[in-house]
């Protein structure tokens, strides 16, 4: 964790050094949608939320690289009978990176589109569910690690997607994607990764 942070740091006082044209700021909150994609299916979506806070270093006119720090919520849902239902929910602290494309609509704002890579710590998780129509009901922290006997993984890597338009004022709506590409599962020949929309708004400066 504390190596995630100083990498953070370092990255983000590097960046601030080598920006033209003024070092900017922002912050993004809103919706998540997220679930699993297995072995062979995807889970059910479950409902969370992000909070974002990052960097605007500009290279060009029209391009920025955007690090930041992102609290997300994760996870997903699935049914493993019809009277029954789990879900399971995830904090993570994430670092994206990303390249960001911005587009001038006169004096009234800009789209932005973007992508790039992050890489996610879990913080906490809880699984909780019922089956068998209530007979039995599960709640309980989920154990990180890499050992058969965890439930995920804790280190997560993939790449991000975003896009949305910002106001001359700084507000802003966005829409993103997170794609996954480290499998969480710790059990040899399972296949787990995050899989997350989200839609929010937010304010540049």
């Amino acid at each position: 964790m504390k190596k995630l942070l100083l990498s953070a740091a370092i990255l983000f006082g590097s960046l601030g050094a080598f920006a033209q044209g003024g070092l900017g700021y922002g912050l993004r909150a809103g919706v998540n949608i997220p679930k699993y994609s297995l072995s062979n299916e995807s889970t059910q979506s479950n409902t969370g939320f992000f909070v974002t806070g990052y960097l605007d270093a500009p290279v060009s006119p029209y391009f920025s690289i955007q690090p930041g720090l992102s609290l997300q919520n994760k996870g997903g849902k699935w049914t493993p009978g019809s009277a029954s239902e789990i879900k399971e929910s995830v904090m993570s602290l994430d670092i994206p990176v990303n390249l960001v494309a911005k587009l001038p609509t006169g004096d009234s704002g800009n789209f932005f589109i973007g992508a790039g890579p992050y890489v996610g710590f879990g913080l906490s998780g809880k699984r909780k569910g019922e089956l068998g129509e209530g007979n039995v009901k599960i709640e309980r922290d989920l154990n990180f690690g890499s050992n058969e006997n965890d439930d995920l993984k804790r280190t997560d890597f993939g790449i991000n997607f975003l896009a949305g338009y910002q106001l001359t004022n700084g507000f802003q709506i966005n829409a993103g994607y997170g794609l996954g590409l480290t499998n969480l599962a710790p059990g040899s020949g399972d296949m787990a990764k995050n899989r997350i929309w989200s839609v929010g708004i937010g304010f540049g400066l």
